[in-house]
């Protein structure tokens, strides 16, 4: 079955940004704020988290590529995407 993976970035409630990969980012947002089981231990002591950035990705492999990438990204480079947007 073919999903279109998403990487994203998360702006949390301390100002921090969060890199993850989902394919429903709605539900992935919700999961982060608490609503339904399952966010990440980062995110759960910073909330609300809101999402600022998104890029579909082809397949799990390559939106994991782009998290990776995205990780190494300095705080301003990270900004600039969203500002890119």
């Amino acid at each position: 079955m073919d999903q279109t993976w998403f990487v994203y970035l998360l702006r949390c409630a301390d100002d921090t940004l969060y890199a993850g990969v989902a394919t429903d980012l709605e539900r992935r947002l919700r999961q982060h704020n608490g609503e339904l089981v399952g966010g990440s231990r980062y995110t759960r002591v910073r909330r609300p988290v809101e999402l600022v950035w998104s890029e579909a990705a082809s397949d799990r492999a390559e939106a994991q590529r782009r998290e990776a990438e995205i990780k190494k990204l300095s705080r301003f480079d990270k900004l600039a995407l969203i500002v890119d947007r």
